[in-house]
């Protein structure tokens, strides 16, 4: 028998060590506290400053210029304790721990972005604000100020400004660095067991791990018709690899594009070119044409696609979305059964506010195959948080086999239903396909197979 191998204590030793440096970040935690300690004095002082200066009006002993000190003095006190609200809440989220406030309806705009280098950014700017109250009281009250006061408060004042400047000059770098999307290091990452990539992914492991782009599992022959034809060719895989002629941003760019694509988690690759509208029966190619153009994700606008199976509702889907990762934009496609999987673990976790907000880094979102399977009410709650969440905050495309008027055989006779088709369907495009199935166009036509609402 193999002599049994005794476990390195070393191999324990690393982790242990990493994790307790890792701890020691709480030692933090009391200085956040003791800010509020400094804030409560500072509400106690605006108070003060306040009602002196009710006093002294309501006395008559306050002049125009008393009055404007005295509510410069006001703003001061305020405008410091905004700084020390983002140096508590702001460095606690950073450096200590998650509060947790996402999807929290008071959380703060700038707090959902937050990082140490908009943190800092945010401080400096702060220190300007309050540096251009002190200055501006100097001014007002300059006949009690020196003028060696007035010129040492106006080069301390620019020079807030200049290092702020730079600051915000030096971030603006490693923000984009940190965050220009696929193409920039650290390992992929996975929403544990449901299978979505995030769509920060690197671009080069993506590729690493893709290969090359594959072709689609069922290509539909290129016959579409002649309206079809208007729209521009960019939906065909392209090259990332440089050719002659093309340049370094090009071909990150087209780097880029391909990650992108990747990373949405796409079945198969679809074009618009290789739609067979010719089989189709008559439906609004006209709006498909236009939501090419990508202008519903910029206004945060959906898309619906409804129409029996093998109409080619997905197929649109897919192109629509592909263009959109083309043009810069993060796609993230999925079933309705997989929305539901995704959001039911995240709920079962504690973090499906989380979750939602995550999903605001995405463009753009599929939801295919509504309709095939019926829903239970807490399936159809999730999705309606899901809709709710992305109403007119980011763009949802769905493609369904049954009109609205059936989404209650799906998802139930329910409030709920109805108010997640009125958030859907507000700020939309709603385009209806009929015709037999598609893929079974070898089959001889009495033996088609079409849907009720065809």
């Amino acid at each position: 028998m193999p002599a049994s191998t005794k476990p390195d204590f070393r191999s324990y030793a690393a982790p242990s060590l990493g994790y307790a440096l890792f701890a020691t970040r709480w030692l933090q935690a009391p200085l956040y506290f003791g800010l509020v300690a400094a804030q409560g004095v500072y509400v106690y002082k605006f108070f003060n400053e306040l009602w002196h200066l009710v006093l002294n009006i309501i006395s008559g002993q306050a002049d125009e210029t008393h009055v404007m000190l005295a509510v410069l003095k006001l703003v001061d006190v305020v405008m410091i304790a905004n700084l020390l609200i983002m140096v508590i809440v702001g460095g606690y989220e950073t450096f200590v721990s998650r509060i947790g406030l996402q999807g929290h309806r008071d959380q703060p705009e700038w707090l959902s972005h937050v990082n140490s280098n908009v943190l800092k950014v945010k401080l400096a700017t702060a220190i300007v604000g309050i540096s251009s109250v002190h200055l501006l009281q100097m001014f007002v009250d300059v006949s009690h100020t020196s003028q060696h006061s007035l010129l040492w408060g106006t080069v301390i004042h620019m020079a807030f400004i200049l290092s702020a400047a730079i600051l915000a000059y030096m971030s603006g770098p490693m923000e984009s660095h940190g965050h220009a999307g696929p193409g920039l290091g650290g390992p992929p990452h996975r929403d544990g067991d449901s299978g979505f990539a995030d769509a920060s992914e690197p671009c080069s492991i993506l590729q690493e791990m893709s290969g090359p782009v594959p072709p689609p599992r069922h290509t539909i022959p290129a016959q579409a018709n002649a309206t079809a034809r208007t729209v521009k060719k960019t939906d065909e895989p392209q090259p990332s690899q440089p050719t002659e002629g093309t340049t370094t941003l090009e071909t990150r760019e087209a780097a880029g594009a391909d990650a992108r694509i990747v990373a949405a988690g796409f079945p198969a690759h679809k074009s618009l070119e290789d739609f067979d509208a010719d089989r189709q029966r008559p439906h609004d190619w006209e709006t498909v044409t236009r939501l090419a153009a990508l202008d519903f994700v910029d206004a945060h606008a959906n898309a619906v696609f409804l129409g029996p199976p093998g109409t080619g509702k997905t197929h649109l889907a897919i192109a629509l979305a592909m263009r959109a990762c083309r043009a810069g934009h993060n796609v993230r496609f999925a079933t309705a059964t997989e929305w539901v999987a995704r959001l039911t673990e995240a709920q079962n976790t504690g973090r499906l506010g989380e979750e939602l907000t995550r999903l605001d880094q995405y463009d753009l979102i599929v939801v295919d195959e509504i309709g095939y399977v019926p829903f239970t009410p807490e399936a159809t709650n999730l999705l309606f948080r899901l809709v709710s969440h992305r109403y007119e905050r980011g763009s949802v495309l769905v493609t369904g086999d049954k009109s609205f008027g059936r989404w209650a055989d799906v998802f139930g006779d329910d409030p709920v239903t109805f108010a997640m088709i009125d958030r859907l369907a507000h700020h939309a495009d709603v385009i209806t396909l009929k015709g037999d199935s598609y893929r079974l166009r070898s089959y001889h036509p009495d033996a088609a197979l079409t849907s009720p609402d065809a």
